[in-house]
């Protein structure tokens, strides 16, 4: 089974790179989250959030773990 590489597991993640990496809209991952089925975002600034990206490699991990079982 593949291994999603954690290369920077601290670093926060904007809403073009996590839509593109899950495949997701935003509708979709902001529903995931209000239902806890979706990492939490961060405000990073007044205008701005993010997502660490080591909470959402360890979903998608999951969500892969969960698909081969």
């Amino acid at each position: 089974m593949p291994e999603i590489q954690n290369k920077n597991p601290d670093r926060f993640m904007r809403e073009p790179e996590v839509k593109s990496l899950t495949g997701l809209s935003r509708t979709t991952r902001w529903r995931m989250e209000r239902n806890d089925d979706f990492p939490r975002r961060r405000r990073l600034s007044r205008n701005a959030v993010g997502w660490l990206a080591s909470e959402v490699q360890a979903w998608m991990q999951d969500r892969i773990e969960a698909d081969a079982a």
